[in-house]
């Protein structure tokens, strides 16, 4: 799937996330018909179905065929998981992580690319396939915990150590933040993929490549998530 292909299903989250916040829906009203819908986001109605499912798995809405859509709670007091809120709402938002994961892990990625050796790759390697494995046995905490380690050995080999001391400082949260996506269970070997996506291209020493995988897989787990964020 290509980055335009998920911008639009992003969009149309972020839609229906503003249309229950500003036109005050609460828990148990209907939104307009999906065509309805479609047509006020300007989105196709593949795109708003999309949308629909990721709010669904987040517990915004619930989509039941023959009735509607329905609000299941209010948009800002969703929980972003299995009923257990963010833990580090009072240091910064979830979408504030993602902004930065983006920011630091495309740079890193482009000077990892650079600067692997045989070794480091063989271990990113070792990693990807241990992914997926776990993930092929639905043991998602032990994938996110792989996820973390991807990205760390990442941020290591870029030689920059100031933006790995980034990570070690901020460990928790970079970790909780890579639990998230998983809660879509149904596309949690995504994850896998745009990992592998990363490895092919620091695999070739490419650092252009690597930074445009990078900067799709964080974007990808940011919309798994049910958050879009505006990149330039």
């Amino acid at each position: 799937m290509t980055s335009m292909n998920r911008a639009v299903p992003e969009v149309a989250v972020q839609g229906i996330r503003r249309l229950i916040t500003e036109q005050g829906f609460g828990a148990g009203d209907v939104l307009p018909s999906q065509r309805d819908l479609a047509e006020q986001l300007g989105v196709s109605r593949a795109s708003l179905r999309e949308a629909l499912s990721t709010l669904s798995a987040l517990g915004v809405v619930s989509v039941q065929p023959g009735k509607g859509v329905f609000v299941q709670a209010e948009a800002a007091q969703v929980p972003l998981a299995s009923g257990v809120a963010w833990p580090f709402a009072a240091q910064a938002t979830p979408a504030d992580i993602f902004q930065l994961r983006y920011a630091l892990e495309s740079f890193a990625a482009g000077l990892a690319a650079l600067t692997l050796t045989a070794d480091e790759l063989d271990n990113l390697q070792d990693n990807v396939e241990a992914m997926r494995r776990e993930l092929r046995a639905g043991d998602f905490e032990a994938a996110a915990r792989l996820d973390f380690e991807f990205h760390r050995r990442i941020l290591v080999a870029s030689g920059n150590q100031a933006m790995a001391s980034i990570l070690v400082a901020s460990a928790d949260i970079f970790l909780e933040s890579q639990k998230l996506p998983f809660i879509r269970a149904e596309r949690a070997m995504e994850t896998w993929q745009e990992h592998r996506k990363i490895l092919k291209a620091l695999a070739r020493h490419a650092p252009g490549p690597a930074t445009k995988a990078m900067q799709e897989h964080i974007r990808g787990a940011a919309l798994r998530t049910g958050i879009a964020f505006t990149a330039p």
